[in-house]
């Protein structure tokens, strides 16, 4: 088919007046004008009788009319689970004091509340416009009944803070309820519930398979002062629950799992909020680069300490942005992801944040080559948002848009919704 808008943005070149992109199968083929990708018979009888919407050749063609069209978005952070949450959990006083919240709530649900969370959780995500997302599963033995409508990255998220003397066996576990390799990975949850044994078993079965790593790291103050300091609200809770704690008290969350774990290529390192200078020297020291991702709505949300982007952009990190969970977020669009970021990074161009949810997180789950931006041979992952008449910048109209979208296409499949 072929599919043509007022404007593409490729992501890798000037967006396109009248443009059009050509899809065979679960692929783009071709890029460029509409005038270049098709020209309508000489004879106008001929075209009168072609079916309507069809070209001489068969293809469809899709208008798009006054829109946009550009590559679907990709969210870098998401717990789905979570997504039955929604309103349940005021503001708390504590970042430790929101994990007793969330784990209230969710000793009130089942297995099969945790399966319908998940599917409204893609079910907004398509709708906001995500086309691709890297899922954090708390229960993986729930995947195998699910269908995702959307490409997903399942990253089972794990957890031995009252057990971690068996790392093997949970890592071992989660690969056989994972199952096929494709789009997996592991999750070790945090260095405050994840024993470094796990992060290593989990680190050394990603390399083997080739499947991606992702961490929550330095997220709150509490966290802070649990590992710097040996003291806290977030150091009581988890000594409460069992967690050994002789290896807090003397370096920063990011020093303390910089000492163990390589964070290479292969991670996705979520919040990084809670830095000192120390950890700056420590970053610029990396002979490799993981990836960062900042959540800005959850960031206000929880009030942490202001992200330091302009830094980690000094050092060459590569920053993506997700949503989060609904336990600390309203919605699931990363639209309103990139306004909040721009609310507190005004001076950052518009369309290096949309790069933070196309071609930025495409890096990040190491498909750069098919996804996060319009070009041929990549995957037709695409949607469309309507345009003003005449838009000063086309990405600031892009980020503005509050959705829901009303096209999207992923491998080459469209959806049309209602608005």
């Amino acid at each position: 088919m072929i599919i043509r808008a007022k404007t593409v943005v490729t992501m890798d070149r000037p967006p396109i007046d009248d443009g059009a992109v050509r899809v065979d199968g679960d692929r783009i083929v071709e890029v460029g004008k509409f005038s270049d990708l098709y020209q309508p018979p000489p004879d106008s009888a001929a075209w009168d009788n072609e079916q309507a919407g069809k070209t001489a050749s068969g293809e469809e063609i899709v208008d798009l009319g006054e829109q946009v069209l550009l590559p679907g978005l990709i969210n870098s952070h998401c717990h789905l689970d979570y997504t039955c949450l929604r309103d349940k959990i005021p503001p708390q006083d504590s970042f430790t004091d929101w994990i007793r919240a969330i784990n209230a709530e969710k000793a009130k649900l089942t297995p099969g509340d945790f399966a319908k969370s998940i599917m409204a959780g893609f079910a907004e995500c398509r709708k906001f416009g995500t086309t691709s997302i890297v899922n954090f599963e708390a229960f993986p033995e729930l995947i195998i009944r699910l269908k995702p409508p959307i490409r997903t990255w399942w990253l089972a998220e794990l957890i031995d803070v009252r057990d971690p003397n068996r790392p093997e066996e949970l890592a071992g576990s989660a690969m056989n309820l994972l199952g096929r390799p494709e789009n997996k990975g592991f999750a070790p949850h945090a260095p405050f519930t994840a024993s470094l044994d796990l992060y290593r078993v989990c680190q050394e079965n990603a390399r083997h398979y080739d499947w991606l790593l992702s961490t929550h790291l330095a997220e709150s103050r509490d966290e802070f002062s649990m590992f710097r300091d040996g003291s806290g609200p977030l150091y009581d809770f988890v000594k409460g629950i069992g967690r050994k704690v002789r290896d807090c008290g003397d370096a920063t969350p990011l020093a303390y799992m910089l000492r163990q774990i390589a964070l290479d290529e292969r991670w996705l390192v979520v919040h990084l909020n809670e830095l000192d200078e120390s950890d700056f020297e420590l970053l610029a020291g990396l002979a490799e680069r993981f990836h960062v991702v900042h959540c800005p709505r959850s960031h206000m949300y929880l009030e942490h300490s202001p992200f330091q982007f302009e830094r980690l952009r000094d050092l060459e990190f590569n920053i993506c942005l997700g949503t989060d969970s609904l336990a600390s977020n309203d919605d699931l669009s990363l639209f309103a992801e990139m306004r909040a970021f721009r609310k507190r990074f005004a001076e950052v161009p518009a369309d290096e944040v949309l790069s933070m949810v196309t071609l930025n997180a495409a890096r990040a789950v190491g498909k750069s080559d098919v996804l996060g931006r319009i070009r041929a041979n990549y995957f037709a992952d695409m949607i469309a948002v309507p345009l003003n008449s005449s838009p000063k910048d086309i990405f600031d109209e892009i980020i503005a848009f509050k959705g829901p979208v009303s096209f999207s296409m992923i491998n080459g499949v469209k959806d049309t919704f209602q608005t």
